[in-house]
């Protein structure tokens, strides 16, 4: 995302910043445990929706822990590398995990301490922005979670800008 500056008509000067770049940006998001708890990861790309074009892919390590902690950090990882890329987009985050989703919507409760902890981190990131929560099937979120057991077969986390 670059920046351009409004320009005052009489002096030349620089005003208020006017952003370019995408407005929204989509955060596809997924996790996976092989085995519940198993070796996890978490898994998330950013799309322009514009284009359709995947500007980044990254998949978070975790280790052991349970497919719900790993869809957790797969949408933490999203967003931050949403963040990045264009800090004050809004956020369209679609994800296959109803729990994630209700729970990040407000519609359900969020019972288990570890959930509570990610949960209060992804509303830390999102404060302020404009944010909305879609449940997708999955087969609608190949892409995040080819992220995810890429992650799990390497065993580590990676990040790529394609941007």
């Amino acid at each position: 995302m670059t920046t351009l500056f409004e320009l005052d008509d009489e002096t030349g000067a620089e005003l208020s910043p006017v952003p370019t770049g995408p407005a929204t940006l989509i955060v596809e998001a997924d996790g996976g445990s092989r085995g519940n708890p198993g070796i996890a990861a978490g898994g998330a790309v950013v799309i322009d929706p514009g284009s359709g074009r995947v500007l980044a892919e990254i998949g978070v390590f975790i280790g052991v822990a349970t497919n719900n902690v790993a869809e957790y950090r797969g949408m933490i990882a999203g967003i931050e590398a949403a963040s990045e890329l264009a800090p004050g987009a809004a956020l369209h985050v679609r994800m296959d995990s109803k729990l994630v989703v209700e729970q990040m919507s407000g519609r359900w409760k969020i019972k288990h301490p570890d959930m509570q902890e990610l949960a209060r981190q992804a509303k830390a990131l999102i404060a302020g922005r404009h944010v909305r929560f879609e449940w997708v099937a999955r087969a609608e979120n190949a892409l995040a979670d080819a992220a995810a057991n890429e992650s799990m077969d390497r065993r580590e986390s990676f990040r790529r800008d394609l941007a």
